[in-house]
C-alpha cells in the first residue's frame, strides 16, 4: 500500500472514531481530497487507493486534471473563490461548488452550465467567523441568496459550506460550526431540501463532525505538503 492510500486510511479512521464520539453514521461523512497545487498523477494514485472525490481551488487547475484523467471516475468539487471571469470553466467542468457568495456568480454558473450535463451541486459560502478577510456571504443575506440559487434551472442547492477563523480551542471550533449548522436548520424550516454541511479540515475536523459535518476537506494530511 503506497503512502497516499495509508493516509487516506488513515483519515477514514479518523473520521470513523470521531463519528462513533459524537453518535454520527461513519457512511454520512464523506472525504473529500483537496487536490489543489498537486499533479494529475498524484490524484491517479488517489483514485487508485478509492478516493473519487477531488477538491480544486483554480480554475485552470481544474481544467488540466479533469482533461488529464478524462474517462476516469473522479467527481470534482471547486471549493476556492470564482472569479467572475472563470466561472465557464468551473460551470463546464465541475461537478460540485462550495463557494458561491454572490448572485451574479450564481447566474453565471447556471447560465454557463451545458445544457447536457446534469445541475451544478451547489453550497453556499457563508462568513461565520465575521472575518473580513474571508469570502463568504452574512448570515442575514443567507436566505436570500438561497432563494435566488433555488430558482437558477441549471444550479442544485445542496447545503452550506464554512472555513471558521483558526482556532486551537475545541469548543471554540464547535461554535463556529454550531453557527453554519443552524444556518441550514433554518433555510430547511423555510423549506430547502438541504442535505451538505462542508466544513472541517485536517485541524478541526472533529469539531466539525460534532457538529454535523457530511463533507470535511482535507489536502495536506493525504497528499503531503504543497507546492504552492
Amino acid at each position: 500500500m503506497n503512502q497516499i492510500c495509508e493516509r487516506i486510511r488513515a483519515m477514514h479512521g479518523r473520521i470513523q472514531t470521531a463519528a462513533e464520539r459524537f453518535g454520527r453514521r461513519p457512511e454520512d461523512i464523506r472525504l473529500l481530497a483537496v487536490s489543489k497545487t498537486h499533479p494529475a498523477a498524484t490524484v491517479a494514485a488517489a483514485l487508485a487507493c478509492g478516493q473519487q472525490a477531488f477538491g480544486e481551488n483554480y480554475a485552470s487547475e481544474l481544467t488540466e486534471k479533469a482533461h488529464a484523467l478524462e474517462g476516469r471516475d473522479v467527481t470534482w468539487h471547486f471549493i476556492g473563490p470564482i472569479q467572475g471571469n472563470k466561472t465557464r470553466a468551473v460551470a463546464e467542468i465541475a461537478h460540485w461548488v462550495h463557494a458561491v457568495d454572490r448572485e451574479r456568480i450564481a447566474r453565471r454558473l447556471s447560465d454557463q452550465r451545458p445544457e447536457a450535463l446534469p445541475p451544478l451541486q451547489v453550497c453556499i459560502q457563508v462568513n461565520v467567523s465575521g472575518e473580513a478577510s474571508k469570502s463568504g456571504i452574512t448570515a442575514a443575506a443567507l436566505p436570500a441568496l438561497a432563494e435566488t440559487v433555488a430558482t437558477l434551472p441549471h444550479l442544485q442547492l445542496r447545503g452550506l459550506m464554512a472555513i471558521p477563523a483558526p482556532s486551537e480551542d475545541f469548543d471554540t471550533q464547535r461554535r463556529a460550526f454550531a453557527r453554519l449548522r443552524q444556518a441550514r436548520e433554518d433555510l430547511i424550516r423555510r423549506g430547502h431540501g438541504l442535505d451538505t454541511l462542508s466544513m472541517g479540515m485536517s485541524d478541526d475536523l472533529e469539531a466539525a463532525i460534532a457538529e454535523g459535518a457530511t463533507l470535511v476537506r482535507v489536502g495536506t494530511a493525504i497528499f503531503g505538503s504543497r507546492s504552492g
